[in-house]
């Protein structure tokens, strides 16, 4: 009966969902090192919706950072009490995404002037990690308007920064205390297109940077120069050659099973044409599989660029951006695990299966921590990309998911 309630009423609730994403949409939430505002303008809209929405008790910790207008990045920590107040279920989810990427490339509409086509909605944020946040908001909202009481507290953690690694985010409020490793937590940061698959494990992440430095000269007289572009661009593909042959493991509980290892971002070097770079600066992000130590990879990159400044001259630094190991996965026995799937299969007549993802997520740093985190959601996996989308049925399906969780 609860099922059939929590169901319909779901439903009822759809076109407020799809109006408060758009909402939030409209409000980018970038990180400082792309260039962004951070957090604030959004997490003020948000402490409107979640009154709205009923929850009992609403908190913010604001985790000081000068680089953005605010000062701060806020986190908000709502809570809707239980019948057992101790038990806490936590629904984590962020605020921040990531920028457009080139403008030109968004065909359904701007990055950030949602629109609904085809029962979809397009926008920069909108499947990462707006329509998550969304299904986990109005989960409560609907059991506030059946006048449902959970049995365990229910606890929404909107944070900032995950997607520069959380420090000012979910790394902070671990600081706070607000965790415990009884709690359940889900992570609803990945997933796939039917809602099949529970993620209980992580890849190991590196990203690191490459600076080769050369000597600047002018292009007609490259002899009187080094040029940093020419050697960091053939570093680079020795690299990645290096890495992709050295290491060609697979693991078929991870979702893909095999390390990925890819040179990413490029920093503007020279302003002319006609200039011979002296500096040239190349990421790679890495994803490793939880078999392999971190630290061979990145003495493999070290050891090459030592051959590479050998023979031409010029000087080859690795600087570390972010590296995570991968922490112990969550039991697929675990209690949570048990739950989530128990909700699945209520809401969606299936069964799901469990493994990995190459993705991070804020999960890994509850399974550092010894408590049980997994991730699950329903979506396309369009974040990152040009022209990101939510579906709507997804959102309001994975509300009903996140409400039966809370009685289940």
């Amino acid at each position: 009966m609860e099922t059939l309630q929590v169901s319909s009423e779901a439903d009822k609730l759809r076109d407020e969902m799809v109006k408060t994403l758009m909402e939030l949409i409209r409000i980018p939430a970038i990180a400082p090192e792309s260039g962004g505002l951070g957090e604030s303008e959004k997490a003020e809209k948000l402490m409107q919706i979640l009154q709205k929405a009923g929850f009992d008790k609403i908190e913010r910790y604001d985790a000081v950072d000068k680089r953005v207008p605010a000062k701060i990045r806020p986190n908000i920590v709502a809570y809707c009490y239980g019948q057992d107040t101790d038990e806490k279920m936590w629904i984590v989810t962020h605020m921040d995404v990531v920028p457009a990427g080139e403008e030109s490339l968004w065909k359904m509409t701007k990055p950030f002037d949602p629109v609904v086509k085809n029962g979809r909605i397009y926008g920069r944020g909108s499947e990462d990690n707006m329509q998550s946040m969304m299904a986990s908001i109005f989960s409560v909202k609907i059991l506030k308007n059946l006048m449902i009481k959970p049995k365990r507290t229910m606890a929404v953690a909107l944070v900032a920064d995950e997607e520069q690694g959380s420090k000012y985010g979910i790394q902070f409020l671990m600081e706070k205390g607000l965790f415990h490793k009884n709690d359940l937590v889900v992570v609803p940061d990945s997933g796939n297109e039917d809602g099949s698959f529970i993620e209980i494990a992580e890849k190991s992440s590196i990203w690191f940077r490459i600076r080769t430095t050369g000597q600047q000269a002018h292009a007609s007289r490259p002899h009187k120069g080094l040029n940093a572009h020419r050697i960091g661009m053939q570093y680079a593909t020795a690299l990645d050659r290096l890495l992709h042959e050295k290491y060609p493991e697979k693991d078929e509980d991870f979702d893909p099973p095999e390390n990925t290892i890819e040179p990413t971002k490029k920093e503007k070097n020279v302003d002319a044409v006609n200039i011979v770079p002296g500096e040239d600066v190349i990421y790679f992000d890495c994803r490793i599989l939880p078999s392999i130590n971190i630290e061979k990879i990145l003495a493999d990159v070290n050891s090459l660029a030592k051959e590479f400044e050998l023979k031409t001259n010029a000087k080859i630094n690795l600087e570390i951006v972010s590296s995570n190991a991968a922490p112990k996965p969550t039991d697929p026995n675990a209690r949570i695990v048990s739950m989530l799937k128990q909700a699945i299969s209520k809401a969606r007549k299936n069964q799901p299966t469990i493994g990995g993802i190459g993705g991070g997520t804020c999960a890994a740093f509850f399974r550092r921590a010894g408590a049980s985190a997994v991730v699950w959601s329903t979506i396309d996996e369009t974040a990152h990309q040009p022209d990101e989308y939510a579906k709507i049925d997804n959102m309001v399906n994975d509300a009903k998911v996140f409400a039966l969780l809370a009685i289940v």
